[in-house]
């Protein structure tokens, strides 16, 4: 299966509009979170990634909920918005978590979960399946301009303890189209322009 994958969007529309149009030859375009901005121009972007021919996969970033991006998506049946869910395309099992693992410094307006909150989303996720999370996984495509580690130790024991067949993510905006892998688990850090991969 041929997958277009993206994150942190931030309301830019015309990359909305350009990943839509390179889409057409995708099994799913994957979207890693972060739509809006702030809770803010989250429908406009997905009014345009609703005009995909394949099937849409979202989790929420830290800039939208699960139930903003649930609303904003509840007219399409070929987006389908997980967190702490899954779903099958083309015989491929797909799961989902969103927000911002560990919790932000960003405040009220940041969709964030504890660790111990993200663990509990993500022990459904099914061995061989494509996880998509908003968080990348501790010491992997998780380094600030800073330095340092940002990422999710759930999300990284998910993916130890598991045989998964991608990871996608996205929040670090310093590593985007950024790869590691875990075992045999290849990471992928989106950003907002695509990376294609296959299956």
């Amino acid at each position: 299966m041929k997958l277009l994958l993206c994150s942190d969007l931030h309301r830019d529309l015309a990359a909305a509009r350009e990943l839509v149009d390179r889409s057409d030859d995708a099994g799913a375009l994957v979207v890693a979170g972060d739509l809006a901005v702030m809770r803010n121009g989250l429908q406009p972007v997905v009014d345009v990634l609703a005009a995909a021919s394949c099937p849409v996969v979202l989790v929420p970033g830290n800039g939208e909920s699960e139930h903003e991006l649930s609303a904003a998506c509840s007219r399409w049946a070929h987006m389908h918005v997980l967190h702490g869910s899954g779903c099958e395309i083309g015989g491929r099992s797909f799961w989902g978590l969103g927000g911002g693992v560990p919790i932000t410094p960003f405040g009220a307006w940041s969709f964030d979960l504890s660790e111990e909150q993200a663990r509990g989303l993500l022990t459904g996720c099914p061995a061989d399946a494509v996880l998509v999370t908003h968080s990348p996984p501790h010491g992997h495509v998780d380094e600030p301009d800073g330095g340092g580690h940002l990422g999710s130790r759930a999300v990284l024991e998910a993916i130890e303890s598991r045989s998964l067949a991608l990871v996608v993510c996205g929040h670090i905006h310093a590593c985007w189209e950024q790869e590691s892998t875990v075992g045999e688990t290849r990471i992928v850090n989106a950003g907002p322009c695509g990376v294609w991969t296959e299956i």
